[in-house]
């Protein structure tokens, strides 16, 4: 019999009891009724909180992981972001809050308001996201279309412009479209480099000469039509490597990469008949991006770099962002400058992205500060956060234990022992490009590799993992190597 039951067979005894004085007497136990109900909860949430059970111990570790981590951010947001500060929510959220008096310009004409001064975050949700990508394959590959359900048919012909059907009823014709620029696996792994530098296109670059210290990294990264060239030299330096391009950049690719037969070219979005032409004369490297949001523009080359750059080298270090204060200018750095607005909303996030030990941020204002990090989260501290966040969201979701770190893997593909792996190309290549040494990253020795990389694979189990689409979490397509072929 329940409390309930029990406490109402009570009442109504009584209450036959005292006949005509009832009133009072069943008032009294309503009040009981609902004080012990009152106590009953308490307990389960007391309970909970207290870790009685091994979930509720988890959650209250996690927390507690997390919440010392938010103490940290916080301080760097304070030590570097130029007035920003950040107020903690809980342990997962915090806002990031600009000093009064910071000129908000930019008018939303849509909602019909001036760009905030202050921004709300999740950073567990960003620490899982930014993390993630230092597993990623960023480069579309021919082990993902065959591993994602429908991605001959269907995935494959959203990447290839003008195809003349929503589908690739034809594979073959598909094929056509996408073997100059399909390796058969990543060409570009986990860990592959080192340092790498991220150059936007800011006219802030022309405040600073950061242009011997950008060339010495092991990786230079650069956007669309950057010219890269004397003229520039002390602002951007000379080195060129990578280069990720939106639709309208990669009409201009042989202009772009003259002077370099082997900066990699890699195309944001989709390829169609005028690339391919193009491609097939040039020296260079060209793939395409994995794991954009397709069918939205060719907004946001920035942060893909970014992402590019996370998901193959250690250290990143931006320039030619703009994230100092009072910035009225839309400029960049090889154009004549024009009104434009103080992007409070993508100083802010850099911001945080850099307190997630995500990125280096290196600018004008910074350049005249020593810059050594260690107000920055360890990489031991971040590790023990994006695993606390990790559990976390699973203990939430029901799923504790038994997923490890391929827990976000939807989708799995396998690829043979001892099976060959195509390279890209075609046969009606020019000769310049069949003479190149344009799929040397494709054909590199395992051997080869630095120690992190090939330990970073180990670790992994020979698995690469890739994004569907967009910033999704858990729904990767996993595509496992057998060990004993590279290892």
């Amino acid at each position: 019999m329940s409390v309930y039951d029990s406490l109402v067979r009570m009442r109504h005894h009584k209450s036959s009891s005292h006949g005509s004085n009832s009133r009072r007497p069943t008032f009294l136990h309503l009040i009981c009724v609902a004080a012990i109900f009152a106590l009953l909860v308490f307990a389960l949430q007391s309970s909970f909180l207290s870790g009685s059970g091994p979930i509720s111990n988890l959650n209250r570790e996690q927390v507690g992981i997390l919440s010392d981590f938010q103490s940290h951010v916080q301080q760097c947001v304070a030590n570097r972001g130029f007035g920003l500060t950040a107020q903690i929510i809980d342990h997962c959220k915090l806002i990031l809050k600009f000093p009064e008096g910071t000129n908000s310009t930019w008018y939303n004409a849509q909602f019909k308001i001036f760009e905030p001064l202050e921004y709300t975050y999740d950073v567990c949700e960003a620490i899982l996201l930014w993390e993630q990508y230092r597993n990623m394959t960023t480069v579309l590959t021919r082990e993902y279309l065959d591993a994602r359900p429908d991605g001959w048919l269907d995935y494959a012909a959203k990447r290839i412009a003008q195809l003349g059907a929503d589908k690739c009823y034809n594979r073959t014709l598909c094929e056509e479209h996408l073997n100059l620029l399909l390796p058969g696996k990543p060409p570009f792994r986990p860990r592959h480099f080192r340092t790498c530098a991220v150059v936007g296109n800011s006219g802030d670059l022309l405040k600073t000469e950061f242009g011997k210290e950008i060339d010495s990294h092991d990786v230079v990264i650069r956007d669309n039509e950057a010219p890269v060239n004397q003229k520039y030299a002390k602002y951007v330096g000379l080195k060129r490597d990578f280069r990720l391009v939106v639709r309208g950049a990669a009409r201009n690719m042989v202009t772009i990469v003259n002077g370099s037969t082997d900066e990699v070219l890699i195309i944001k979005s989709v390829t169609h008949r005028d690339f391919n032409a193009m491609i097939k004369s040039i020296p260079n490297p060209v793939y395409l991006f994995q794991g954009i949001v397709l069918r939205r523009g060719a907004k946001g080359t920035g942060m893909k770099s970014i992402e590019l750059a996370l998901s193959m080298c250690d250290i990143v270090n931006i320039y030619g962002f703009t994230v100092d204060p009072g910035y009225t200018e839309w400029t960049r750095y090889f154009s004549t400058p024009r009104k434009g607005h103080n992007p409070l909303q993508g100083r802010a996030y850099y911001q945080l992205l850099e307190c997630l030990g995500v990125i280096r941020i290196h600018s004008p204002m910074r350049a005249k500060m020593k810059q050594d990090w260690s107000d920055v989260p360890s990489r031991e501290m971040i590790s023990r956060a994006h695993a606390a966040a990790l559990r976390l969201k699973r203990s939430q979701a029901g799923q504790v234990g038994g997923l490890g770190q391929f827990g976000s893997c939807k989708v799995w593909g396998n690829v043979d022992e001892g099976s060959s792996v195509p390279i890209s190309g075609s046969p009606d290549m020019s000769d310049v490009r069949k003479n190149s040494n344009y799929s040397k990253w494709e054909v590199m020795p395992f051997e080869s590799l630095r120690k992190e990389t090939r330990d970073h694979y180990v670790q992994m189990e020979g698995v690469s993992l890739y994004k569907m689409d967009g910033n999704k979490l858990d729904d990767l397509v996993c595509v496992k190597h057998s060990l004993k072929s590279e290892v």
